[in-house]
């Protein structure tokens, strides 16, 4: 008998049982990219943590620190008379100390002729006070705001009340304004006596500083240290000279226009010319309301005028031509550098984020022309050259 064949379809090929790999699974590999990503990230997370804790410390010891910022500015400016009195054979010790007690005669005279000028002529002034006071007040009762007297009365009632009401903080204020006095007389010692050890052992103080760092980086951080105090000397002198070019424009202005207190308005655009794009327009500002206060409207425009016009030489001939040439810094990064000082530490930020920006970015080219792309520090250290002279 014959069996029944059945159709079981076509024949499919057998499939080959898969075989397990014989090795680990592979890891997973990080791209170069996020690697390098990683590797900058917690190195700068680590140096803004220390770069936060040194601006915590420079703010909580402000008494100090703040004064020896000031010392190292000091010793800037008066350098190279310290040089040239060495030069002429005195010694240079008693060099440091002559320069440093006729700084601060000169200041001392200074100070006491504006206060003589001030004290002469503030009879005068605070009768102008009153008249220009006076003429506010009928201004404002026949004015287009037509306030009345009663109004008036009534608004100085109130502000008579709310400094009554804060008369019980006085205290605290008087004890707070007693502090910060022993601060200044104190942060004077200190910028008196610290000007003169910059100026007389400066070198001596910054190779002590040099020797406790690592023995490799020693040749680095000299040279650099050395360009950046060149840096500053550079600035200070640059901007002593913007500023005493201000201060005469001033007042060769405040005389022709009979504005009183000259003398005291010239120190006054002298010393704001050292807080960048900020103190000539505050110092200016105050000229110009003393002459309104003094002379009237039509004077008080005349010296705007002229404020203005010495800021325009100011900004298009001196800033160019002195401080662009000695001090490399793009308007950008004065801004900058401005606002994170005052951000940091109000105005004492703003009178050193400038400086402080310069003989940083004058260490930065010095570094970044001793080493090349790829080129291994500790190579390119060994072929430093000498640090250059401070003068």
């Amino acid at each position: 008998m014959g069996g029944v064949s059945r159709y079981r379809g076509p024949r499919l090929p057998r499939r080959r049982p898969v075989r397990e790999a014989s090795g680990p699974a592979p890891g997973v590999v990080v791209p170069r990219g996020v690697e390098l990503a990683t590797a900058w990230s917690w190195r700068l997370l680590v140096i803004g943590a220390a770069l936060l804790a040194l601006l915590f410390l420079v703010q909580y010891f402000s008494v100090v620190t703040y004064p020896l910022i000031i010392s190292l500015l000091a010793a800037a400016l008066l350098g190279p008379a310290v040089r040239r009195l060495d030069r002429l054979g005195v010694p240079h010790k008693l060099s440091a100390l002559l320069v440093v007690v006729l700084g601060l005669g000169a200041i001392a005279l200074l100070l006491v002729f504006v206060v003589s000028q001030i004290l002469s002529g503030v009879e005068d002034l605070s009768t102008q006070v009153v008249d220009a006071l006076d003429q506010v007040r009928t201004w404002l009762r026949d004015g287009p705001l037509g306030i009345s007297d009663a109004d008036l009365q009534s608004a100085l009632t109130s502000l008579q009340e709310s400094v009554s009401s804060t008369g019980g903080r006085f205290v605290g204020y008087a004890t707070e304004f007693g502090t910060a006095v022993g601060h200044v007389v104190a942060g004077a010692f200190i910028v008196l006596f610290a000007t003169y050890f910059f100026l007389a052992d400066g070198p001596l103080i910054w190779t002590w500083a040099v020797r406790i760092l690592p023995r490799d980086s020693r040749p680095r951080v000299d040279s650099s240290g050395w360009v950046a105090w060149r840096s500053l000397t550079q600035f200070v002198r640059a901007t002593v000279v913007v500023a005493a070019v201000d201060a005469v424009g001033i007042v060769i202005v405040a005389l022709i226009l009979k504005v009183p207190f000259v003398v005291a308005l010239g120190v006054l655009v002298f010393l704001g010319a050292f807080i960048p794009l900020v103190g000539a327009t505050v110092s200016g500002f105050v000229a110009v309301l003393v002459a309104l206060i003094a002379q009237g409207p039509i004077v008080a425009l005349l010296m705007l005028g002229g404020v203005i016009l010495v800021q325009q030489v100011e900004a298009h001939i001196l800033q160019p031509f002195v401080m662009g040439r000695l001090v490399s810094v793009h308007p950008l990064g004065v801004i900058v550098a401005i606002g994170l000082g005052v951000l940091l530490a109000g105005v004492a930020g703003a009178l050193v984020a400038v400086p402080f920006a310069a003989a940083l970015n004058a260490v930065a080219q010095h570094l970044s022309s001793q080493t090349g792309v790829g080129e291994d520090p500790r190579h390119a250290a060994a072929r430093d050259p000498a640090p250059p002279d401070p003068a």
